[in-house]
């Protein structure tokens, strides 16, 4: 058995890393839910969260991922035989709507390439055929862990509007929050997906959703079942408004992220991640010029601040870069998901993450290539360094 020393470098694009504070944060004893204490641990929580969302209406926790929290839009929103469009743009937004239909929905799925992302305009045009509006809800995501594209929100909401469309606006920030500026009031998103184990650098277990005033309208007259989830049974539980026993170490985390994020200021914390994804995508760059490996994301204007993915050449396996990686140089990267398994592998960039450190998963990852004996231009990490000191 091989014993690895040191610290293993996470650039997996979620879960990500903990950071001590958070950790030390939460080790702590056990806190009565109903207690004042915790009354106001959970109100600095929701607060919080509010911010982080950028938005002033309802926000609703759960003890769940982020799937939790899809399925939560979904129940609380709508009925059996309502039809959804789903803006489908990789692995996770096809499972959203996959979800969607096991509980009965009409989803009609549009399609769009993975590698180029969402294009408003035909949005735009799909709800403007629309006449009987029998589209109840638009479903995007916003960052697609599986693909590095990070899809333009804001222009989808725009699109709706030129259309005079009165569905509802759903996005999923699980994989952009806390790490690519989303601005859910601005932007008009009726519910906001979230979850807390990527750039709120927590632990797997927290699901959240960002509700518009007309969202919650909906709530009322939807008709699938619904319990742990239920919106209207949770808007009665002040002042956490949570489902059950509250997760109250997660509570204890996320309330030290909400204060490690605002020390360094969402601007700054934005900034930092573009420096870093802009850093990998020179590396990637540089392995693969004169041809060979290559950015998944072919569109520049949308390539995700929060992972990358790299596309191999036909005929080379990624998993044996990724798997050499872990197993040599105790270095965790992403695999490739659905149709992209073996095809391409992921650096995921975000959370609790500095130069120093994406500079060594980039070492390791180029060392990986040549223990498995993948062709690359030398030269990837230097592109790197001149990228962050630029």
């Amino acid at each position: 058995m091989t014993v690895m020393r040191g610290r293993q470098f996470f650039q997996n694009p979620g879960p990500t890393n903990i950071p001590d504070r958070i950790l030390r944060a939460m080790d702590r004893a056990s806190m009565d839910f109903m207690g004042q204490e915790f009354a106001g641990i959970a109100e600095f929580c929701f607060d919080g969260l509010k911010r982080v969302f950028k938005t002033r209406q309802t926000m609703f926790v759960y003890a769940s991922n982020g799937h939790g929290a899809w399925e939560a839009a979904v129940v609380n929103l709508f009925s059996a035989g309502d039809k959804v469009l789903v803006l489908e743009t990789g692995r996770f937004s096809a499972s959203w709507g996959e979800m969607a239909k096991a509980y009965g929905l009409e989803v009609e799925t549009l399609p769009f390439d993975w590698r180029t992302g969402v294009d408003p305009a035909k949005v735009e045009e799909r709800l403007e055929a629309d006449t009987a509006r029998d589209i109840r809800g638009i479903l995007l995501v916003h960052n697609e862990t599986a693909t590095g594209v990070a899809h333009p929100v804001a222009e989808v909401r725009k699109a709706i509007d030129r259309a005079g469309h009165p569905g509802l606006f759903l996005a999923d920030t699980i994989s952009s929050l806390a790490s690519i500026d989303f601005r859910m009031d601005e932007w008009k998103v009726d519910v906001a997906v979230g979850g807390s184990q990527k750039g709120l650098m927590l632990p797997i277990g927290m699901g959240f959703t960002g509700v518009s005033k007309k969202a919650l309208d909906a709530t009322q007259s939807a008709r699938l079942p619904r319990a742990y989830f239920d919106w209207r049974l949770m808007l009665g539980r002040q002042p956490q408004k949570f489902p059950g026993t509250a997760p109250v170490h997660h509570f204890f985390g996320l309330a030290e992220a909400i204060r490690m994020l605002e020390e360094e200021g969402l601007d700054g914390v934005f900034a930092r991640h573009t420096r870093l994804a802009e850093a990998t995508r020179a590396a990637v760059r540089a392995w693969g010029e004169g041809g060979g490996m290559q950015l998944f994301c072919s569109n520049a204007k949308l390539c995700s601040d929060s992972v990358t993915a790299i596309l191999m050449p036909p005929g080379i396996d990624a998993e044996k870069v990724r798997q050499t990686a872990l197993d040599r140089y105790n270095v965790s990267l992403g695999g490739g998901l659905d149709n992209l398994k073996g095809k391409v592998f992921r650096i995921g960039h975000m959370g609790d993450l500095n130069e120093p450190m994406l500079l060594g998963a980039l070492a390791a990852v180029e060392m990986s290539f040549k223990v498995v004996g993948i062709p690359y231009k030398k030269g990837g990490v230097d592109a790197a360094m001149a990228a962050l000191a630029a």
